[in-house]
């Protein structure tokens, strides 16, 4: 028979598990501490054993990283191996020098000394002996320059006043909705005066030209656009009831707001024409080439639009800064209204010269078609076919096709 203390030092089984074998017994007269240093376990209050917690493993393996064990001492001919000893908490393992990552780390250490003769070339390229150089163009001075992430960011708060309601946070109602116009028209001033001030004194700097009292000037300018935002809007309401009209794709007139490209980029050019007509520099154009980036529709601030324009889809629209386009007119993915071949010296000399057509009232302009010239002018009610090139005028009530093309279709017999 087996007599009571040895049961008591027999590790006790868990609930539900198989009966202790006496194989699997520790041998006689071996401490708790002894049997857990064997076994990995933790010693229970009832007397018996329980399985090893994974905090205890987590342990053991954290005092392995931070003590490890030494390797072993390499025998006469394992150190004429140049290999490397590995260890970690249960095995050790040689591994072969990876040559190639050391010739690699070698090759490039000095290439980061190169950079700075680079830094002087083009230090170089923007100092003369004069102080400056046409071979490079850069911004380097006291004067500010207009910022071209705070005038998108106009662009963004005009449209929140053109279209009160769906580009804002802010849920307007007959409440509080002349508090919000008025507290965004303030910002509106505040912001856009300051970007106008930046760009008349950066324009006078960058001309020689004296004095011009840019700031009191970017405070009139700027109230004047404002006062222009009640004709803009109107203009605006005629555009989207002209694609309503056009597009039967179209719901609503919110699918036209949220999502049309073609009133987007006609929604910035119409702000930027009226900061254009008020001679205001560079701010316009930077509107209109972000409206072309956006949606790939290109319209000069210079350009003359009237209201009821509709362009439909709109990629890869062109119309110059001389171009004319009277009411309702709706034009089509492609259009280019555009100049005839210029000389090299055109940028100077052809400034004040009208070199873009004339669209009259009520004209369709479809896919890829391409007017050129300042002479060429398109009469009312005209239709202009896809993929047409026009170098001269239309009458009124005209339709201008191509011939129909031989087609030659090919296949399997």
């Amino acid at each position: 028979m087996v007599d009571q203390k040895t049961i008591i030092n027999r590790p006790l089984p868990r609930p539900g598990s198989a009966p202790v074998s006496p194989e699997m017994m520790p041998p006689k007269g071996q401490t708790d501490h002894q049997r857990r240093g064997q076994a990995g376990q933790r010693p229970c209050p009832q007397g018996g054993f329980r399985p090893p917690f994974a905090t205890d493993i987590v342990a053991a393996d954290r005092q392995n990283q931070i003590d490890p064990a030494p390797p072993p001492e390499p025998s006469p001919q394992d150190k004429k191996q140049p290999v490397t000893t590995m260890t970690n908490a249960k095995t050790t393992q040689p591994a072969t020098v990876d040559t190639d990552c050391t010739y690699e780390q070698s090759a490039v250490l000095g290439l980061q000394d190169r950079i700075p003769g680079v830094v002087e070339e083009l230090v170089s390229l923007w100092q003369t002996k004069s102080g400056r150089t046409e071979s490079c163009f850069d911004h380097i001075g006291p004067i500010p320059i207009p910022s071209h992430q705070a005038i998108i960011n106009i662009i963004y708060l005009i449209r929140q006043l053109l279209f009160p309601g769906y580009f804002t946070r802010t849920k307007l109602h007959a409440s509080n909705l002349e508090y919000y116009i008025g507290k965004e028209t303030t910002e509106l001033y505040e912001r856009l005066t300051e970007q106008i001030t930046m760009a008349i004194r950066h324009d006078c700097r960058r001309t020689n030209l004296p004095c011009t009292k840019c700031e009191e000037r970017g405070h009139h300018l700027a109230l004047s656009f404002i006062k222009t935002l009640p004709r803009i809007t109107e203009t605006l309401a005629a555009d989207i009831r002209a694609t309503l009209a056009g597009d039967p794709a179209t719901k609503s007139s919110d699918e036209v707001i949220f999502s049309y490209p073609g009133l987007l980029a006609i929604s910035i050019y119409r702000m930027a024409h009226e900061l254009f007509l008020l001679k205001v520099p560079i701010i316009p154009r930077i509107m209109t080439e972000h409206a072309h980036s956006l949606t790939g529709i290109d319209i000069h601030p210079g350009a003359t639009i009237g209201p009821g324009l509709f362009i439909d889809h709109g990629t890869g629209v062109v119309i110059g800064e001389t171009s004319i386009i009277g009411t309702n007119v709706r034009i089509y993915q492609g259009v280019t209204l555009g100049a005839l071949s210029l000389p090299r010296d055109a940028g100077v000399r052809l400034q004040q010269v009208k070199r873009h057509p004339t669209i009259e009232d009520e004209v369709i302009i479809y896919a890829n078609a391409i007017i050129l010239g300042g002479d060429t002018v398109i009469g009312k009610r005209s239709i202009i076919g896809g993929n047409i090139w026009l170098t001269e005028s239309v009458p009124p009530d005209t339709r201008v096709m191509l011939k129909r093309p031989e087609l030659i279709f090919s296949g399997k017999k």
